[in-house]
C-alpha cells in the first residue's frame, strides 16, 4: 500500500491544515507512515513567519532527501506560497504546492495504482472544471532546475487573494493519537502589521460558515473527543466576511441577547452556538487579538464551565511608539485594560501573549516599556520572538535595524522574567484540587509511571499511574 507522511511547521492553523491534508490522502487510500524515512510520499507543510522557519524547512527537505532518496517530497504551506522557486530548486523536491492549491494537494500530488482515475484533468487545474465551492485558480508553470538534477519541478501557486472561501475544517480521527484536536474555523488576515508576511501568503480573512463549524464539532464529539481547540490566523474576526443574515444564528436555539436583524455573525455568536448546539465538554479558544476581546466574550468565558479558562492575547510590544511603527491597532493602555478585565473575571485563568523584541528602531527605553508592562501584568506564559526581516514587508526597509546580539539579550531578559511569573502562578495551585484531561504522549520516558495531562487553565500536570488518554480526571 502507498504510504505518506505529513510534517507540519509552525502555528495551530498550519497543524490544522496538515490534518486536512492527511484526511485527503487517507480518503484516496494511502496509509500514514510512522515517519518520513518509511514514506513514499512526504509532504512538508511549511511556515514562513521568520527566517528561521524557512531555514528549518530547507534543512528538513535536505535531511529527508538524504535519508529517503526515493521519496517524493511535496512542499506546501506559507513558505511554498511566498518563495516557490527557491524551494523548487532544492534537491529532492518533486512538487511545490502553495496555500492557494493546498486544498487540492492530494489530487495534484498523489500517484498510485489508481492515479489515472484520480489525477485531475489539466483543465481542472486551469479552473475550468472546479466545483462551485472552489474559487477558480490557475497553474503557474515554472521550469526550475535543481542544482544536481535536470528534472523540472512543477509549481502550483496562484493569487491567494483570489480565494474568498475557507475550504476545509480538519478533524483528527482516533488513529491520529491526539486528545485535543484543533479545528481551524478562520484563515487569512485583513490586518497589515508592518513586520508580518502572513497576509500575503494566506490571503484575506475567510470564515468557515457556522453550520459547517457545528457539523465538524459534532463529528469530533461523536468520535469521543472531550476538548476541542478552535483556531485561526485572526480568530476574533470570524464571521465578518460571511453573508448578512437575519437572526437568530443558532442552528437549534434562539440567541439569548437581542440583536438587530441583518447583522453579520460575530465571534461571540460562534462561541455561543457551539455551546448551545453541541454536547462538547470543553471548548478552548486559541489566540485572539486584543481588539476582539469584548466584554461579552470575557463574560461568556468566565461564566461557562465548558470554556477553558485560558486567554492568549498577542502583545508584540509594550511601547506605544513601537506599536505604531508595527501598525498595530491598539495602544499599551488599551492592552493593559483588556488583560485587567480578563484577570478580574477569571483570577485563575492562564493568560499568555506573543512578544517581539528587536523590532527596527527599538531603543533601550522602548524595550524597557515592554519589560515593565510584562512585569506588571498577570501573564502566566509568553511566546518571545526575535524580530526577523521578512522580504516585502514595510519593516524590512526600515532603518535602525537592531543588532541580533542586542535582540537576543532582550529575549533572554523576558524569558527569565516570565519563568519567575509562571513558577509563581503554578505554585499557587500546589495542594489544591484541579481537573485535567489526560494526554496521549508517545515516546515518553516515564510511560507507566506517570500520565501527562493539562488542566482547564493550561497547567501541565504529571499524574501518578497509567491512565487512558482523553479522560477528565479530578486530582490534587
Amino acid at each position: 500500500m502507498a504510504t505518506f507522511y505529513v510534517a507540519n511547521f509552525g502555528c495551530r492553523a498550519t497543524q490544522a491544515d496538515g490534518a486536512s491534508i492527511e484526511r485527503q490522502l487517507q480518503e484516496r487510500g494511502l496509509e500514514r507512515a510512522d515517519g518520513p524515512a518509511q514514506a513514499g510520499l512526504v509532504v512538508l507543510n511549511t511556515c514562513t513567519v521568520t527566517a528561521a522557519a524557512d531555514q528549518d524547512a530547507r534543512a528538513a527537505i535536505r535531511r529527508i532527501h538524504r535519508k529517503n532518496p526515493d521519496a517524493r517530497i511535496v512542499v506546501t504551506g506559507c513558505y511554498a506560497q511566498r518563495a516557490p522557486e527557491e524551494i523548487a530548486a532544492l534537491p529532492g523536491v518533486t512538487q511545490v504546492i502553495g496555500n492557494s492549491h493546498k486544498y487540492k494537494l492530494a489530487e495534484i500530488a498523489w500517484e498510485g495504482p489508481q492515479a489515472s482515475e484520480l489525477r485531475p484533468r489539466p483543465l481542472d487545474l486551469d479552473g475550468q472544471t472546479e466545483s462551485k465551492s472552489f474559487v477558480p485558480i490557475t497553474r503557474l508553470t515554472s521550469d526550475v532546475r535543481g542544482p544536481r538534477s535536470d528534472a523540472r519541478t512543477p509549481i502550483f501557486v496562484s493569487d491567494i487573494f483570489a480565494h474568498t472561501e475557507l475550504q476545509a475544517a480538519p478533524v483528527f480521527d482516533a488513529a491520529n493519537e491526539r486528545t485535543r484536536p484543533n479545528l481551524k474555523v478562520q484563515d487569512g488576515c485583513d490586518n497589515r502589521c508592518s513586520f508580518c508576511v502572513i497576509p500575503y501568503v494566506r490571503g484575506q480573512s475567510r470564515s468557515l460558515p457556522l453550520a459547517e463549524v457545528i457539523r465538524e464539532v459534532e463529528t469530533l464529539v461523536t468520535a469521543g473527543y472531550r476538548e476541542v481547540v478552535i483556531s485561526g490566523i485572526n480568530l476574533g474576526r470570524w464571521g465578518r466576511d460571511l453573508a448578512v443574515s437575519p437572526r437568530p444564528l443558532s442552528l437549534g436555539k434562539t440567541l439569548q441577547r437581542p440583536t438587530a436583524n441583518d447583522q453579520r455573525p460575530s465571534f461571540e455568536d460562534l462561541v455561543r452556538t457551539i455551546l448551545s448546539d453541541t454536547a462538547l465538554q470543553k471548548l478552548r479558544i486559541s489566540s485572539v487579538e486584543p481588539m476582539d476581546w469584548s466584554d461579552e466574550l470575557i463574560e461568556m468565558m468566565a461564566q461557562s464551565p465548558r470554556i477553558a479558562k485560558h486567554a492568549h492575547v498577542p502583545l508584540q510590544s509594550g511601547s506605544d511608539a513601537v506599536l505604531r511603527r508595527m501598525h498595530r491597532k491598539y495602544r499599551p493602555w488599551h492592552y493593559r485594560d483588556k488583560i485587567g478585565n480578563i484577570h478580574a473575571a477569571m483570577p485563575t485563568a492562564a493568560i499568555g501573549a506573543d512578544v517581539m523584541v528587536g523590532f527596527p528602531g527599538e531603543s533601550e527605553a522602548e524595550f524597557e516599556e515592554t519589560r515593565r508592562l510584562v512585569a506588571d501584568l498577570p501573564f502566566t506564559y509568553l511566546h518571545v520572538f526575535v524580530y526577523s526581516v521578512r522580504p516585502g514587508t514595510p519593516a524590512a526597509s526600515m532603518g535602525k535595524q537592531v543588532p541580533i546580539h542586542v535582540a537576543r539579550e532582550r529575549s533572554r531578559i523576558l524569558h527569565d522574567l516570565i519563568a519567575e511569573k509562571k513558577l509563581a502562578f503554578m505554585g499557587g495551585f500546589v495542594g489544591g484540587p484541579v481537573e485535567l484531561i489526560t494526554l496521549n504522549v508517545t515516546g515518553s520516558d516515564h510511560a507507566g509511571k506517570y500520565t501527562e495531562g493539562l488542566t482547564d487553565n493550561y497547567l501541565p500536570v504529571r499524574l501518578q499511574g497509567n491512565h487512558a488518554p482523553n479522560r477528565w480526571i479530578p486530582a490534587r
